[in-house]
């Protein structure tokens, strides 16, 4: 774990409002100008003579590794993700040159992720690198600012912003914000250096430097969705979102805004939803009209009302609930995400949810029980007899959840250890099960099961007996799922006890990297 000597670095309230309305923070690392340059010519040496070599950029230039130990860097990522935040085995070089006019695929996107459902509040993020100045003739990676929580692409209506600074600017993003390479109208090649990293456990106070408990908002923001933001802030501050105070509100008012939520104008009915929210339960006899808006083909308005819905309290939450079992895909989906807002009020429903006769239902009840994290203790019996689930979605919801909500370790952990033997031993046999375990979904995980079984026991695996763990975690070394491999290797390092260290030091003797070694010098 990381401890900051000096908070300084920590972001400021500001800053964390900015991230999470706009999805982005521009920060400069300031490095010496040879070590840089240093790094920027061993990168050019082996792109061009060696090709990319993706996820191994970082043991291949190891050098890299200080521009993301300053104080800076981890201030920031602290900041967002905690104190104990990892830094994903996933990393990649992405190379513009001049003149291609598809650089990287030419398409805006969202990175593929890490989870089965993509999290709205920030349980990952990635730093976009920049090793040498960046111009907007270079071609930066191209941001769209306020995207991060819409799955559809919102085309011209979203703002294009190119990045750009001297040496050691990175682009700290939320994982899902809209990007993609813009065109390099330059003589010189572009190189970005893209790393990802994750939570590992939720918010237990605000890990920046806090001054005030207010989320004032930025004017300049792209899209309002007060509601949305404020459940990000209220977590992250390890606090409940109470309704802002709205001490008067008569049935005058009600009524237009029930008005306004069936306006032609999807700007109209997005706001109206958001105020309906912030009343707090003064707004709760609106519940079935925001609930109809769940199906709005404007996704901001959907958003809106899905989070209004879990801030207006009992009748809210049941509506939530309601649309989560009766609702189209979408709807479920959208739905789920404003469930984590409401409390630990919806964690019977959920539990009951558990044993719907569709899988995509009982999948997100899993998900919001895993974003409610510790308050969701109660559900973990139910959580752990749904292990036997047949569908690999759900049982792959369950098993990150666990790792989400932690206690009982007792119960957890072994449970954890159980999902990842079995899934590692799969991966062998030419069973139906076996071929399960890779799904045309997320092609990059080999073992999905075992992943998050591995991933979840990073988060709790020091919560309970180390002996099991490690021996569980020894055996998942011959997995031949690489994710799964780095995974066990962080969390051998954090139990720190002296079996997991002689693991982890055996591991990593068969598995060494000189990065003096390559095709032009063998040995």
């Amino acid at each position: 774990m990381f401890t900051l000597l000096n908070s300084e670095y920590l972001l400021t309230d500001e800053q964390m409002i900015e991230f999470i309305s706009k999805g982005f923070l521009v920060l400069q690392n300031d490095l010496p100008e040879q070590l840089h340059q240093d790094v920027m010519n061993k990168i050019y040496y082996v792109m061009h003579e060696e090709g990319n070599p993706g996820n191994n950029i970082l043991p291949r230039v190891p050098e890299i590794q200080q521009l993301f130990e300053t104080s800076t860097v981890k201030g920031a990522l602290t900041s967002v993700l905690g104190p104990d935040y990892y830094m994903h085995p996933h990393r990649h070089c992405h190379y513009n040159q001049p003149g291609n006019q598809t650089p990287g695929g030419g398409q805006w996107h969202k990175d593929g992720y890490w989870s089965s459902m993509r999290s709205h509040r920030p349980w990952w993020a990635m730093i976009f690198y920049y090793t040498h100045d960046i111009t907007e003739d270079l071609g930066p990676t191209a941001i769209m600012p306020g995207t991060q929580y819409y799955e559809k692409f919102l085309g011209d209506k979203g703002e294009t912003l190119l990045p750009t600074g001297k040496a050691g600017t990175m682009v700290l993003v939320h994982f899902d914000l809209w990007h993609k390479a813009s065109l390099n109208v330059s003589k010189f090649d572009r190189y970005m250096l893209k790393f990802q990293f994750a939570r590992l456990k939720e918010p237990e106070y605000p890990s920046w430097n806090h001054k005030s408990k207010d989320m004032v908002v930025p004017e300049d923001v792209p899209f309002v969705h007060s509601n949305l933001w404020q459940d990000v802030w209220d977590w992250l501050r390890s606090e409940k979102t109470k309704s802002t105070g709205i001490k008067m509100v008569d049935d005058s008012d009600l009524s237009q805004l029930k008005a306004e939520l069936n306006a032609e104008d999807a700007f109209v009915r997005g706001r109206a939803a958001d105020q309906i929210g912030l009343m707090g339960e003064a707004g709760a006899s609106l519940a079935s009209e925001l609930g109809r808006l769940l199906s709005d083909t404007v996704e901001g308005v959907a958003l809106n009302a899905a989070y209004a819905l879990g801030h207006i309290g009992q009748l809210g939450a049941q509506e939530l609930l309601d649309q989560l079992a009766v609702g189209s895909n979408l709807i479920s989906k959208r739905a789920a995400y404003g469930l984590q807002g409401a409390g630990s009020i919806v964690i019977p429903g959920l539990i009951e949810t558990l044993h719907h006769k569709e899988e995509k239902k009982r999948a997100l009840a899993a998900f919001v029980l895993g974003m409610l994290g510790s308050h969701a203790r109660e559900a973990v019996p139910t959580l752990i007899k749904s292990l036997k689930d047949e569908s690999q979605l759900v049982r792959r919801n369950i098993i990150e959840s666990l790792g989400m909500i932690v206690h009982p370790a007792d119960h957890i952990v072994p449970e954890l250890v159980k999902a990842l033997e079995e899934s590692v031993l799969e991966e062998s046999s030419n069973s139906a099960k076996s071929r399960e375990l890779n799904d045309i979904n997320q092609p990059y995980i080999i073992n999905k099961i075992g992943y998050t079984a591995a991933l979840s026991l990073l988060r709790t695996g020091k919560e309970d007996s180390a002996n099991i763990v490690v021996q569980s975690l020894e055996r998942a070394l011959n997995s031949k799922d690489r994710y799964i491999r780095a995974y066990v290797a962080e969390a051998l390092s954090h139990l720190r006890t002296e079996d997991s260290i002689d693991v982890l030091i055996r591991f990593c003797r068969s598995s060494r990297w000189c990065a003096d070694t390559h095709k032009a010098s063998t040995f």
